[in-house]
C-alpha cells in the first residue's frame, strides 16, 4: 500500500526555498547570469550552421566557409565552458543550502522531547536528516533557474520559428502547449510513491543501525537467521516502493518521448514540404529540425525537473513534517515566559520571578561552568503539603531546594508511571531510591531534569517551578551519572568538558588524578589532546565510568543524581572511586538510585518505590532497625534489590 504524502502548498514551497537561498542570493544571481548566457549561445549555433549550409550550397568562398566553421566551433566551446561554470556554481549553491538545512534539522531534533526520540531509531533520523535533504539538493540549486531558463529558451525558439515561417511557428507552438499541459498535469503522479520509497529506506537504515549495535548479542544468542529474515523483509519493502516510484517516473519518460517524436516528425515534414515548394532553403530545413530538437531540450528538462520535484516534494513534506513537531518542554529562555507560549497559568509574582530567572540564565550558566569552588548542596523536597520558598535570586554556589509536590506522570495514554509522589530533601541530604525495575526510580531524575514534564503536580528548585527556569540554567545545576556512559570520537578534553573551551586544563588534570586516572592520562600519547574512539572503544567499563564522574566534578553542581552509577564497576575500581564519590557528595544534595544494597550505605534517607508510588520514606538507620519495613527485609535477605519483591 502506497503511503500518502502530505502535500505542501506553493506558498510553503516558496517559503522553504527562500529561507535557504536568500543567504546565497549573490551566487544565485551569478548562476542566473550563467544560465542566460548558456541559453543565448544555444540559440545562436543553429543560426550559424544554417548560414554555413546555405553558403556551402551557394558555393561561396573557402574563407567564408572556414570563418563560419570557426565561429560555430568557438560558440560550441563557449557553450561548454559556460555549462561547466554553471554546474560548479549550482553545486555550490545546492550544497550550501542543503548543509544549512541539515544543521537546522539537527538542531531542531536535538531540541525535541525525549518521548519523540524514544519512538524513533537513530538510523531513521539519520536518513531523515541526510537522505531526505539530499533529495532537495537539485531543487535548491537548479530547479527554479532551470525551469525559468528553459521557459525562456522555449519562448525564444518559438519566436525564431515564427520569424522564419509562421506555419511552422504555429505548429510547434501547438505542440509545445500540448506537451507542457500533459507534463504539468502529471507533476504529482509519483509523489506518493517517492514518499513511500523514502520512508522504506529510512526504516531500513533504522533497522540496520539497531542490529549492528547489538551484533555481539545477536550472534551469541543465535538470532542471525531471524535478523536476516527481517532484513530481507525491509529490503523487499524498499524494492517494492522503489519499483513503484521508478515505474511511475518511467511513464513520464515514455509520454515525453512519444510527444517529442511527434514534434520531430511535424518539423521535418513541414520543412520538406516548404523546401519542395521553394519557400525555404535547405539550411532553413535544418534550422527547423534543429529548433524542434532544441524544443525537446527545455521540455525534456522540465520533465526531468518535474520528476525531481516529485522527489523534492516528498523530501520537503517529510522535512516540513519534522519542523512541524514542536517540543512540549518549553524553554522560558526562548518563549519569553509569555503565558500563551509556555502554556502555564502564572500569577504576577511568578511572572516577575520567571522574568528574572530568564534574564539571569546566561550569567547563571556561565557562573556554574566556571565555578572553581565546590557548590553547596541542593535541597530536594516533594511534600504532600504545598511547599513554597520565596522566589529569590539564589546563586548556584548556595543551597538549592527542590520540591516534588503530588507529582504524577504517564506516557501518553499508557498506565501512569508515578502516582502523587511527594518528598523533600534538606541541604546535604543523600537520598537512596530503591525499588524493582519499572517502579519509577529513574523517572524521578528525568522529571527533575525536565526531560519530561509531569502530568500533575509541581517540581520546584529554590521555590521556583522548574518550568519557569531556563533549561540550560536548570541542567547546569544538576550533575547526573548513569550506568550508560556516552563517549564521543573526540579528544579527552572535549569528552570531559563536552566541547566547552572555557574549562581550564589544569583543573581537568587535577580531577583526573583525584579519580585515580593519572597513570592512564600519562600513558596517552597526546595527553588531553588524545582522541578517544567512538563509544569508548579501548576503555574498560570502569575507566569510562570514572570519566563520567570527572564530568560531574568539572560542572560542580549543587545536586547530584547517581543512577546505577557503579553497577558497571568491578570491585577494585569501585573501591578506587569511593573516596571520590564521598568528596563529590560532600556538601551537596544527592539522589542515589541503585539495586545494590552496598551503594545505599552512604544514604541518609531511603525512599522505597513500588508501582510508581512511595511506599516507604524514612531515615536509613530507622528503616534498617524496623523489622516491619521493606528495606529491613531487603537487608536481612542480603540480596540485590532487583530480585526482591517490595
Amino acid at each position: 500500500m502506497v503511503a500518502t504524502a502530505p502535500r505542501l502548498t506553493f506558498r510553503e514551497q516558496r517559503a522553504l526555498l527562500g529561507r535557504y537561498l536568500r543567504p546565497q542570493r549573490g551566487k544565485f544571481a551569478l548562476l542566473g547570469g550563467l544560465l542566460i548566457g548558456n541559453l543565448a549561445l544555444q540559440l545562436a549555433n543553429p543560426l550559424i550552421l544554417r548560414a554555413f549550409i546555405d553558403a556551402a550550397l551557394a558555393q561561396q568562398s573557402l574563407e567564408t566557409l572556414i570563418g563560419g566553421a570557426l565561429l560555430f566551433i568557438g560558440v560550441a566551446l563557449a557553450t561548454q565552458a559556460v555549462a561547466v561554470a554553471e554546474t560548479y556554481v549550482a553545486e555550490d549553491v545546492g550544497w550550501g543550502a542543503t548543509n544549512q538545512m541539515r544543521a537546522d534539522l539537527t538542531a531542531h531534533l536535538l531540541g525535541l522531547d525525549l518521548s519523540f526520540h524514544n519512538g524513533r531509531t537513530p538510523g531513521e533520523l539519520i536518513e531523515r536528516v541526510d537522505g531526505d535533504v539530499t533529495a532537495l539538493a537539485n531543487f535548491f540549486s537548479r530547479f527554479v533557474l532551470l525551469v525559468a531558463g528553459n521557459g525562456v529558451l522555449l519562448i525564444g525558439v518559438l519566436v525564431l520559428l515564427w520569424r522564419e515561417e509562421w506555419h511552422v511557428g504555429l505548429a510547434m507552438t501547438v505542440f509545445a502547449v500540448i506537451t507542457t499541459a500533459v507534463l504539468v498535469r502529471s507533476r504529482n503522479f509519483g509523489v506518493a510513491a517517492a514518499t513511500a520509497e523514502r520512508q522504506a529506506t529510512a526504516e531500513l537504515f533504522g533497522f540496520l543501525e539497531e542490529r549492528l549495535a547489538g551484533l555481539d548479542d545477536l550472534r551469541a544468542n543465535g538470532a542471525t537467521a531471524y535478523v536476516l529474515r527481517r532484513y530481507y523483509e525491509r529490503m523487499r519493502a524498499v524494492y517494492r516502493s522503489g519499483l513503484s516510484a521508478a515505474v511511475r517516473q518511467a511513464l513520464l519518460v515514455v509520454i515525453s518521448v512519444g510527444l517529442f517524436t511527434a514534434g520531430y516528425l511535424t518539423a521535418l515534414g513541414m520543412g520538406i514540404w516548404l523546401f519542395q515548394a521553394g519557400a525555404i532553403s535547405l539550411g532553413t530545413v535544418y534550422l527547423f529540425f534543429a529548433y524542434a530538437d532544441m524544443l525537446r531540450r527545455p521540455l525534456d528538462q522540465i520533465t526531468e525537473q518535474l520528476q525531481e520535484l516529485q522527489k523534492a516534494g516528498a523530501g520537503m513534506a517529510r522535512v516540513q513534517e519534522l519542523y512541524a513537531i514542536h517540543p512540549t518542554i518549553t524553554d522560558p529562555a526562548e518563549c519569553g515566559m509569555r503565558n500563551a507560549e509556555c502554556g502555564m497559568a502564572t500569577g504576577d509574582g511568578d511572572r516577575a520571578a520567571a522574568s528574572a530567572a530568564s534574564a539571569a540564565s546566561a550569567a547563571s550558566v556561565a557562573s556554574v561552568a566556571s565555578a572553581a569552588t565546590p557548590a553547596t548542596s541542593s535541597v530536594v523536597a516533594i511534600p504532600h503539603s504545598a511547599f513554597r520558598i520565596p522566589h529569590s535570586a539564589v546563586p548556584h554556589s548556595v543551597a538549592a531546594a527542590v520540591a516534588f509536590e503530588d507529582v504524577s506522570f504517564g506516557y501518553g495514554d499508557a498506565t501512569m508511571v508515578l502516582h502523587n509522589v511527594s518528598l523533600r530533601l534538606e541541604p546535604g541530604t543523600v537520598l537512596g531510591v530503591v525499588g524493582r525495575t519499572g517502579s519509577g526510580k529513574t523517572t524521578l531524575s528525568r522529571l527533575l531534569l525536565r526531560l519530561y514534564d509531569p502530568a500533575a503536580g509541581t517540581i520546584r528548585l529554590d521555590g521556583t517551578d522548574i518550568r519557569r527556569l531556563p533549561l540550560a540554567a536548570l541542567r547546569a545545576r544538576i550533575g547526573v551519572v548513569t550506568q550508560d556512559v556516552q563517549l564521543f570520537q573526540a579528544s579527552v578534553r572535549d569528552n570531559l568538558a563536552l566541547f566547552d573551551p572555557a574549562l581550564d586544563d589544569t583543573r581537568i588534570v587535577t580531577i583526573l588524578h583525584d579519580l585515580g586516572l593519572g597513570d592512564w592520562l600519562a600513558a596517552l600519547p597526546a595527553g588531553l589532546d588524545s582522541e578517544l574512539p567512538a563509544g569508548g572503544g579501548g576503555l574498560s567499563a570502569g575507566q569510562a565510568q570514572l570519566l563520567a564522574f570527572a564530568r560531574v566534578f568539572l560542572r560542580d553542581p549543587g545536586l547530584v543524581i547517581l543512577d546505577e552509577a557503579s553497577s558497571r564497576l568491578d570491585p577494585a575500581t569501585e573501591r578506587l572511586i569511593e573516596r571520590a564519590v564521598d568528596r563529590l557528595l560532600q556538601g551537596r544534595t544527592a539522589i542515589i538510585i541503585a539495586h545494590r544494597l552496598g551503594t545505599m550505605e552512604r544514604a541518609d534517607r531511603i525512599l522505597v518505590m513500588d508501582g510508581g508510588r512511595v511506599v516507604e520514606d524514612a531515615p536509613r538507620a530507622a528503616l534498617a532497625r524496623d523489622p516491619e519495613s521493606r528495606f529491613h527485609a531487603l537487608l536481612r535477605a542480603g540480596l540485590d534489590l532487583a530480585d526482591v519483591p517490595v
